[in-house]
């Protein structure tokens, strides 16, 4: 490996154990799993700290042991108590107890940072976590949820990030004024993960030492150097002179440019993010239910797919994404813009209207929209383009002043009802709600749809609540206003000598045990 610049400075190849990753890691807020919420935090975090439960990498539905090697319900259907296992160390080498686990979700609640809605959907509370979530002796944790659940949605928001296990004592030793250690924990870490924090600068790298002696097994490398690099094309020069072991934001060109190339391999792993189309109702035309299936049917998802997108989607139209319970795989939608026509003339939109979308000023969504510029105009829709940095387009996303918004989402734990509960429930649709999801963001409400919600959350069957969800999707694709097109893949480009990146199921679970050099 050639010389490697850090900071500026040039530096000897790394040791053959050291792995070195090229990515854009900008959008990292806080190193707290209690904080953090964001794609590249979330990386870092699940690589850093262990959780109670995991789940297999590419299926997010099968839960496996982690830090809990069991877990039960109890016959109320309200009491789970979960036993940990006992050769678990944090970083300086303390055992993890269940009090620290007890203490990690109690902390997260009380916080009250964006990711303790996942642990709120149990009916926990930064009120009632002291008296709902204990540890009875050193090796069981015990949670009670205030009413009946689906036992799956416990399980799943257990494997989220917020319920990473941190250590209490060197927590609370740099606690700050009642913040439960946010300030330090936001650029340290107190995990029991196989990596070490070892170099943390922001918007330019972080750095990670593996522990020798985690329960999990030792990481076949000895450290991970990740590096702030925006540019796709910068990421693929640095991997041909061999700078970086991994380009990890390679766009569908750079991809097909060097997939043919011996010297590099191709890894990929399709994610939870759904690519979509929101349609704001506050739009006079777009709230009319034949105007919502003709821009279904004005979407060229294969042509795009294959002429903007390459490796990097895969075409998916419902809002759960492949691997969780209840997914379906159903393709009700083509380009087809004559019966698209039919339908805005019944509506009285013969000559088509002026429309505005919001996009990221960047691959591939700026693509993707003069794609689908092009494919609108053929039935008469005048899509006009506002293109924006990511910050600016999520904030007019978020505020409602949007016609049409592009982006994606990702959902919050492995279970249904996240993605459920975000594009359908929208109980207050004040600009004063509580509840900001996607279905309020748009204007939106179903209340037939939300009480179906709310059933399949309680659900106890996993068959039955399965069918549930099925169900859901296929009626949300025939009237919501939402148009969901792909699901993301992510291709990690390498040197043939180097492997074992893997690919998870979201960001979060993306592991860097396995990469070694060969």
């Amino acid at each position: 490996m050639s010389a490697l610049l850090l900071s500026g400075t040039a530096l000897a190849a790394p040791p053959r154990d050291t792995i070195v990753m090229g990515k854009g890691i900008d959008d990292i807020v806080s190193l707290d799993p209690a904080e953090v919420y964001e794609a590249s935090g979330g990386e870092v975090v699940g690589n850093l700290y262990d959780r109670l439960i995991d789940t297999e990498p590419a299926a997010p539905a099968q839960l496996r042991p982690a830090l809990a090697l069991d877990w039960q319900v109890g016959a109320d259907g309200l009491t789970y108590t979960l036993t940990l296992r006992a050769d678990a160390h944090f970083a300086d080498g303390a055992p993890v107890t269940a009090a620290d686990a007890a203490f990690s979700l109690q902390r997260a609640l009380k916080l009250d940072k964006a990711p303790a809605l996942v642990l709120q959907q149990l009916g926990l509370t930064r009120d009632n976590a002291g008296e709902r979530v204990r540890a009875p002796d050193e090796h069981r944790l015990v949670i009670v949820t205030p009413q009946p659940v689906a036992p799956g949605l416990v399980f799943a928001c257990l494997t989220s990030t917020v319920a990473s296990v941190v250590e209490r004592s060197v927590v609370m030793a740099h606690a700050q004024e009642g913040d439960f250690g946010n300030f330090w924990l936001a650029t340290h870490a107190a995990g029991s993960g196989p990596y070490r924090l070892a170099v943390w600068h922001p918007a330019e790298r972080y750095i990670l030492d593996a522990d020798p002696a985690y329960w999990g097994g030792a990481p076949a490398n000895r450290r991970i150097i990740v590096r702030h690099i925006k540019e796709a094309a910068t990421q693929r020069l640095m991997l041909l002179r061999g700078d970086l072991d991994y380009a990890r934001d390679l766009d569908a060109d750079q991809l097909a440019a060097i997939s043919g190339d011996p010297r590099f391999r191709l890894d990929r792993g399709v994610q939870t993010l759904i690519t979509y189309l929101a349609l704001n109702q506050r739009n006079p035309y777009l709230r009319r239910p034949e105007v919502i299936e003709a821009i279904k049917y004005l979407v060229d998802y294969a042509g795009m797919a294959r002429a903007v997108l390459g490796p990097t989607r895969i075409l998916h139209q419902a809002f759960e994404p492949q691997g969780f319970l209840g997914a379906i795989d159903d393709l009700p939608f083509g380009y087809d813009p004559a019966r698209a026509r039919a339908l805005l003339a019944e509506a009285g939109l013969g000559q088509g209207f002026d429309v505005t979308i919001d996009v990221r000023n960047a691959w591939p969504s700026l693509d993707m929209a003069q794609a689908l510029q092009a494919s609108f105009a053929e039935a008469g829709i005048r899509l006009g383009l506002i293109p924006g940095d990511g910050k600016q387009v999520l904030t007019k996303y978020r505020a409602r002043h949007h016609d049409i918004f592009l982006g994606e989402w990702g959902p919050d734990y492995p279970d249904p009802h996240s993605n459920a509960e975000a594009f359908i429930v929208n109980p207050d649709n004040s600009d004063q709600a509580a509840k900001k999801t996607p279905a309020w963001r748009n204007s939106w409400s179903d209340t037939a749809l939300a009480a179906r919600v709310a059933a399949a959350r309680e659900e106890r069957d996993a068959a039955r609540r399965a069918e549930l969800y099925r169900a859901l999707q296929r009626d949300h694709q025939e009237r919501a206003p939402f148009v969901f097109m792909y699901q993301y893949v992510e291709v990690a480009a390498h040197a043939a000598d180097v492997d074992g990146f893997v690919i998870g199921r979201g960001p979060a679970r993306n592991r860097y045990g396995a990469i070694k050099r060969r």
